[in-house]
């Protein structure tokens, strides 16, 4: 019996811009549907600009100004 392997599937990659107003950011948004959640995480965005979820790898972009932290 010979076994065949479906190849893997490419999956889109999902990028969200997010502004300020989305700090302190969060993975998963409110917005997403409860079905589709993981574990909530801080996702660091507002460091270098953009930062992944290490749950579903969703890319976060900063959209603006970075903000100014107090160091």
């Amino acid at each position: 019996m010979q076994s065949t392997l479906n190849a893997p599937t490419a999956v889109p990659e999902t990028i969200i811009e997010v502004t300020a107003s989305d700090l302190p950011l969060y993975c998963p948004m409110p917005n997403t549907p409860l079905w589709n959640s993981h574990p909530r995480v801080v996702v660091p965005v507002a460091k270098l600009g953009e930062a992944r979820c290490p749950y579903c790898g969703t890319l976060y972009k900063f959209k603006g100004e970075l903000p100014k932290g107090h160091h």
